[in-house]
């Protein structure tokens, strides 16, 4: 006699159509735009911190391959925040690939950075390529600012898209990056950064990344605090055992 088949084992209910035209094809920016999760893992405070932090893994690259000893990250009164490098600064020249600035192609296209081609970054502070991309995407509004090769480059943009070129803006006679971003209200609602905690993550990158200077100001609280260690992870380690 044959086995009378368990309700669990019944066939699936093939009948719901399933076509092509379910496939739906997002751009980088509205990929990033519809599932923000996937990129920062949550929209609250911790997804908001995780935008400082991968701008601020861009410098901290740029201090590993030996070209930046100070990072300055300000919390600015108008909820924007502002970090900035003493490194080399983003190529502005056309990409041959995108024909596009390096700049733009940089926060603009997720995976574009210099980390993947193993040449300039021999060891990384964070996935960057992604990073850039990402935090221009879940921004109201983001500025690049560019010093390098004895001129000041900017791009403005909006929800991750360009208001325009990339355009000289100034002389400069050191080199470095400013990103400049609010993040959009439309993906975090009210989140807030707290000091203490974005303080606690810098001091831990200054740690690993000896006799490089990490200052954090905020402007809405009048706190600032600077991290420098001349002995790098060991002195983490004896932080973590003092605690």
């Amino acid at each position: 006699m044959a086995r009378k088949k368990k309700p669990s084992e019944e066939p699936p209910n093939n009948n719901a159509e399933y076509t092509a035209e379910d496939i739906h094809v997002l751009g980088g920016r509205e990929a990033v735009r519809l599932r923000p999760g996937m990129y920062i893992g949550s929209t609250d405070q911790r997804g908001l911190h995780h935008l400082v932090y991968e701008v601020a893994y861009n410098s901290i690259d740029e201090a590993m391959a030996g070209c930046c000893n100070e990072i300055i990250v300000t919390l600015k009164q108008d909820g924007a925040v502002r970090v900035e490098d003493n490194g080399r600064g983003i190529p502005v020249e056309i990409h041959p690939t995108t024909n596009l600035s390096a700049l733009e192609t940089v926060m603009t296209t997720l995976h574009a950075g210099a980390k993947f081609g193993g040449q300039t970054y021999k060891v990384s502070g964070g996935l960057h390529g992604v990073g850039a991309s990402v935090v221009n995407a879940l921004s109201s509004w983001c500025c690049v600012n560019i010093r390098r090769d004895g001129k000041v480059y900017q791009q403005e943009y909006e929800q991750g898209v360009p208001k325009g070129e990339v355009t000289e803006v100034g002389k400069a006679d050191d080199t470095g990056t400013i990103v400049t971003f609010l993040a959009d209200e439309e993906i975090f609602g009210k989140a807030t950064y707290d000091f203490s905690t974005i303080s606690e993550r810098l001091r831990e990158m200054a740690y690993l990344n000896k006799e490089l200077e990490i200052s954090i100001f905020d402007e809405g609280k009048d706190s600032e605090r600077t991290f420098y260690f001349e002995g790098g992870i060991t002195g983490f380690v004896r932080h973590l055992n003092r605690n």
